[in-house]
């Protein structure tokens, strides 16, 4: 077959391409560096002759703009499973809509209960055998893909192709159409500075982490600052098993940490389901035999990251309550991220064999007007619960790490107090009275 003349029988201008879209229909933009930045401008355009196209994407880094030039949102209707910084402003704006999902499930949603009319991605160049690689979204295009009516792949240059177990590549056979065009160099995301009390989140955690351990560091500042001082220490002989793949993970394969020698499953090999972060890390998982991308709806699964043994899950919060609920996703009702995969490897880490599931943050927040305020919490009040009290593991601020496993309402009180700021225990141990959660025998 001549690869080649279907390629150039499918290409469209983007303009052309978007014209498949009807007033009324559903659109998915894929996630993170992947979104069609080039089909995007197109449709956009189209907005006066469209009314209420819904569209659904995450982590995407923006500008949107379809989303930009629909202040109303009489036309475009954007939604998204897990919020970038960008889409949490959106949301501020009351121009994205949140949709709750589990990383785990979000291809089942798609194959059992969602309708896609038109899915646009961007993927990395075809290759001679015409197949384009899904690249960074590959953990959850190919569900989105599967699903749709019409396909078109938007070609960029600057994408890495990253090698897989599975579904990280779809055929010419497969698509609809093709849009070529000039690309912006990816955004980047290096490893934020780390504060003095992430710092010392980092120097708590890491004596929990044995040679030969299996790493998952979750979306956000905190766990990457932790993998980036871990690449610091004297561990050995890490593995990668994650939802994300970030830069924590390349410096510790910069400094010989990260081996994935001894894990138990997919040995030698670094999985993930997404990527992106600085272009040395693009460059780093290019054709990377040791670096593999597959469907969230298996990395995340509890049984398959159940079978790394030594499995270490590092997630961060927004707060917690004294009963040990964890919110990692809201201020109050102001929309913030999203469940993502925490939930997954909450799961997951506590069934592996030596496998331990950390929920770091640090013990206070400042807001924009100055005022500080304790991560550890009474009780919710509004706050989106991530993950229930039944499924609290460890929970680690600057002031010490604490096991709720098996704890009674009153201990885990206790212990959760015992690592907030110093300047809120006392109010905090009112509050627990109060509550009827507290033990006069508690020490403090």
């Amino acid at each position: 077959m001549d690869f080649y003349a279907e390629y150039k029988r499918k290409c469209r201008t983007p303009e052309e391409a978007v014209q498949v879209v009807k007033s009324g229909d559903w659109v998915d933009y894929g996630t993170n560096v992947c979104f069609p930045t080039l089909l995007d401008a197109a449709l956009a355009k189209r907005r006066d002759e469209l009314y209420d196209v819904k569209i659904r994407g995450n982590l995407c880094f923006g500008p949107i703009m379809t989303v930009e030039s629909d202040p109303e949102r009489e036309h475009f209707c954007y939604n998204s499973w897990h919020c970038s910084s960008y889409e949490r402003q959106l949301c501020d704006r009351g121009l994205c809509n949140y949709i709750p999902m589990i990383f785990r499930n979000l291809e089942p949603y798609y194959r059992h209960f969602l309708t896609v009319n038109v899915a646009m991605m961007c993927v990395a160049p075809m290759d001679r055998h015409g197949f384009f690689n899904l690249s960074c979204g590959a953990g959850i295009a190919q569900g989105i893909i599967e699903k749709a009516d019409i396909v078109i792949l938007e070609v960029n240059e600057h994408l890495p192709h990253i090698l897989g177990g599975f579904d990280e590549s779809i055929h010419i056979s497969e698509i609809d159409y093709i849009v070529e065009g000039e690309h912006a160099p990816l955004p980047e995301f290096p490893i934020p500075e780390p504060s003095p009390e992430e710092v010392r989140v980092a120097e708590i955690l890491i004596p929990f982490i044995e040679d030969g351990s299996t790493l998952q560091l979750g979306i956000g500042s905190l766990p990457n600052v932790v993998g980036s001082i871990l690449a610091k220490s004297d561990v050995r002989d890490l593995g990668m098993h994650t939802e994300l793949c970030g830069d924590a993970y390349y410096e510790l394969y910069k400094a010989g940490k990260l081996t994935n020698k001894c894990k138990t499953f997919r040995s030698g090999k670094g999985v993930t389901g997404l990527v992106f972060g600085s272009k040395a890390l693009y460059d780093w998982v290019d054709r990377n035999p040791g670096v593999i991308i597959e469907p969230l709806e298996y990395v995340n699964a509890a049984e398959t990251i159940a079978r790394q043994h030594k499995m270490i899950s590092i997630n961060n919060c927004i707060s917690v309550d004294l009963y040990g609920q964890v919110n990692a996703e809201s201020a109050g009702l102001r929309h913030i991220s999203g469940t993502g995969g925490q939930l997954d490897y909450l799961t997951g880490a506590a069934m592996a064999r030596g496998g331990k599931a950390f929920i770091c943050m640090t013990s206070t927040h400042v807001d924009k007007k100055g005022v500080r305020s304790s991560r550890v919490v009474p009780y919710f009040n509004g706050e989106i619960i991530t993950n229930p009290r039944s499924q609290s593991y460890y929970m680690v601020t600057e002031y010490g790490a604490v096991n709720l496993t098996g704890r009674t309402t009153w201990e885990r009180a206790e212990m959760l107090v015992s690592i907030a700021h110093p300047d809120f225990r006392d109010e905090l141990i009112r509050a627990a009275e109060e509550q009827k959660i507290w033990r006069r025998s508690n020490k403090r």
